[in-house]
């Protein structure tokens, strides 16, 4: 396995910078992490996830998708997009790096429907994925079957013992290694093997790491939906869309034009099943409630989109709702109370 001391990590991160663009966790003036483009100087941070996910590099928060110029009474249409940069993400966390996963199935899984925008990131992307090494109260991904002591990605990596160590998943990963395999030692791999062992013990001890899941299954999906559960559940929540602004695997979006004087501006922006506005049409929006909007929410995660994609999940356990929810309403809680609801003998469940 391939190491570097802890010391010299900045010298690995030069050197992978010469080649490509490289970001990685920074702490900022408010104590928390966020991913940032490394320059000297910057510091990788020692916190366990950052405060918005790793998704932004694959699916902005904003991005233009056409331009239409008009002059002289024609209109030409430019497609705005660049060549996107080669780049490397450092310190991706288990749980991010599986939202990936999530986003593949949607939006390069079937051939004929592929967002090119999207697949254009991920063709440029090179994942260095982290495990962690003290998981925190709110994490639950193993609930998801995810492995926070070796998490996928094209290079995972581990930190012990003072030193980094490297291992390759895929092509791209090899061949950023080989880039930079003159600063790297080749070691053996027993002290990530007794890490990965201590974490997962860690792992074990976590309160929601046993997470029941057993009633979003698909043959209980209508006596779930009419489970008058969600009224209560939904009473607190402000609608304010802070969860899916901070989840790794919301993928919903909006369309924008904006007009510039010259032409319009075709934008792609993220969008919240939590607005009022969410979907609306000519008519009207069709879900009137935030009981409806709520469910609709927890629906998708647990029950709809695994239906639609063999089991998997769009959860991944991040925690990242239950640190940043202002009313404290999270998907654990949601998961919590369903289980604790009779579903058969329910009104309206049946």
């Amino acid at each position: 396995m391939l190491s570097i001391q802890k010391d010299k990590i900045d010298s690995l991160f030069e050197a992978i910078a010469q080649g490509r663009t490289l970001y990685l966790p920074v702490d900022n003036t408010s104590g928390n992490a966020n991913f940032e483009k490394w320059q000297s100087g910057k510091k990788l941070s020692a916190a366990l996830k950052t405060v918005r996910s790793a998704k932004d590099f694959f699916f902005p928060k904003t991005e233009r998708l056409v331009n239409y110029k008009i002059q002289d009474g024609n209109i030409t249409v430019e497609d705005p997009r660049k060549e996107v940069e080669d780049f490397v993400i450092f310190g991706v966390r288990a749980c991010d790096a599986k939202s990936f996963e999530v986003f593949d199935k949607v939006y390069v899984g079937d051939p004929k429907y592929v967002d090119s925008y999207y697949k254009n990131r991920r063709d440029h992307g090179t994942v260095i994925t982290f495990a962690c090494n003290s998981p925190a109260e709110t994490c639950f991904c193993k609930a998801y079957d995810i492995d926070a002591s070796a998490p996928v990605g094209d290079i995972t990596c581990w930190e012990t013992d003072g030193e980094y160590f490297f291992n390759p998943n895929t092509d791209k990963g090899t061949a950023l290694l080989e880039s930079v395999k003159s600063l790297l030692s080749e070691k053996d791999e027993k002290p990530v093997v007794e890490l990965k062992a201590k974490i997962k013990e860690k792992i074990e001890k976590l309160p929601f790491s046993k997470l029941d899941l057993s009633k979003f299954k698909g043959k209980d999906m209508l006596k779930l939906f009419n489970a008058p559960v969600w009224q209560n559940l939904s009473e607190a929540c402000l609608g304010c869309g802070t969860c899916t602004y901070v989840c790794p695997t919301c993928m919903c979006f909006d369309v924008r034009d904006f007009d510039n004087g010259k032409g319009i501006q075709q934008v792609r922006c993220w969008d919240s099943c939590m607005y009022s506005d969410f979907t609306q049409m000519a008519a009207e929006n069709p879900r009137h409630t935030q009981k409806e909007r709520f469910r609709q929410r927890f629906m998708h995660k647990l029950l709809y989109y695994p239906m639609a994609h063999d089991g998997l999940c769009m959860c991944v356990g991040c925690g990242r709702c239950l640190e940043s929810c202002p009313i404290h309403m999270n998907i654990v809680k949601v998961i919590k109370e369903i289980n604790s609801t009779d579903l058969e003998n329910s009104a309206g469940g049946k």
